[in-house]
């Protein structure tokens, strides 16, 4: 039985286009296996059952989620080994620091009739094409959705109490870490708990917190200082030598949604939709932003533009995903051209390869 399998993401399709935290999340692995070959060509499945082989052995098991695909990883990694493999194709492009020596590329295309393939060539073209083009739609709607939050926190910086604010973060600071200090440099891990998908937002809250003691739900409303109050917590943490996982909003980027102290037994997140969730646990709190930092009657003096503002965000989100749902179609044509092109005997064949290269690194370790 395994320690834990935690589940998130590592790239994002976001107002700010594709975003990657990747540097981040592979920092720390000194052996990585980075799969290059076509969509449909195995790579989520080769990955999969890697992890599932390793849960089996009862490691500790990270999945990197796919972003534009609910039903694909983008990586598996074994943090407690610091040995990982990912998908190493357009979007998420990863840069190796010490090729052959830390990161070794994979071939899946020596498994693929390439002769196969360009009978279907002008059909490939035009689907990658049409592709790219749902995903630009997508990123600029995205865009558009973000301006229109941007409008709605507006209103609520306008009648934000900043020093309530700040004495909160300072508060909050001070009950997380109190006098504490520790004699190491800290491990700050950047991803995202949640992500854009084809079928809407989805996060890991749940999955990322279920060991944790104590967990705080942010609630309040857009521009109430959420974001800013948990990049001080950051801050304070890796100042005073605390690890810290520090998880971005899928949607922008530039802002946090999550922060986790597992040395504290401690997480603190924005409980707002997309992700609401409600304490269901004795030790459970609630933080309440808008009653803590928010002038009183702010929602029914502005709730008409509040309405507005609010539809025009919610009206683009929706949009924007459907290009990404369009997008996913158009990619699982793409993907029947390379499955009929493979062979899958070969790709079982570098599935158990990497195992064992795996499986020695370990013994090593």
């Amino acid at each position: 039985m395994c320690s834990y399998v935690r589940h998130y993401y590592a790239g994002g399709n976001t107002a700010k286009g594709f975003y990657s935290l990747y540097d981040s999340v592979l920092e720390d692995v000194e052996r990585l296996f980075i799969l290059k070959g076509g969509p449909g060509t195995g790579k989520s499945s080769l990955m999969k059952r890697i992890g599932e082989h390793m849960e089996g052995k009862g490691f500790d098991i990270e999945y990197l989620h796919c972003a534009s695909d609910n039903h694909s990883i983008d990586g598996v990694i074994l943090p407690a080994y610091k040995v990982g493999v990912v998908d190493g194709t357009a979007p998420h492009i990863i840069e190796p620091k010490a090729p052959g020596v830390i990161e070794e590329y994979v071939n899946l295309g020596v498994a693929w009739n390439s002769q196969q393939l360009l009978v279907n060539k002008e059909a490939i073209l035009q689907l990658n094409k049409e592709i790219s083009n749902k995903f630009a739609l997508a990123y600029e709607t995205f865009a558009e959705a973000l301006r229109a939050h941007d409008d709605i926190e507006e209103i609520y910086i306008a009648n934000m109490d900043f020093a309530e604010a700040n004495k909160l973060s300072q508060d909050l600071v001070s009950l997380f870490y109190g006098k504490d200090q520790l004699d190491k440099k800290p491990s700050i891990k950047h991803r995202f708990l949640g992500a854009a998908t084809p079928l809407g937002a989805v996060d890991f809250i749940q999955n990322l917190t279920e060991d944790i003691e104590k967990r705080y739900f942010i609630k309040g409303r857009a521009g109430s200082g959420k974001s800013t109050m948990l990049k001080k917590i950051v801050a304070a943490g890796e100042e005073k030598g605390f690890d810290v996982e520090v998880y971005h909003c899928g949607f922008d980027p530039n802002s946090l949604d999550m922060v986790i102290l597992r040395e504290k037994g401690i997480a603190i997140f924005d409980s707002t939709a997309p992700h609401e969730y409600f304490p269901d646990r004795d030790s459970d709190e609630i933080i309440d932003m808008y009653e803590r930092c928010i002038t009183a009657g702010t929602d029914e003096k502005y709730a008409e533009d509040i309405a507005r503002t609010t539809k025009a965000y919610k009206d683009k989100m929706k949009e924007a995903i459907s290009y990404l749902a369009e997008a996913k179609v158009l990619r699982d044509k793409l993907e029947a051209y390379y499955i009929a092109a493979m062979d899958f005997s070969k790709v079982e064949e570098i599935q158990q390869n990497i195992l064992k290269e795996i499986e020695m690194f370990i013994d090593k370790k």
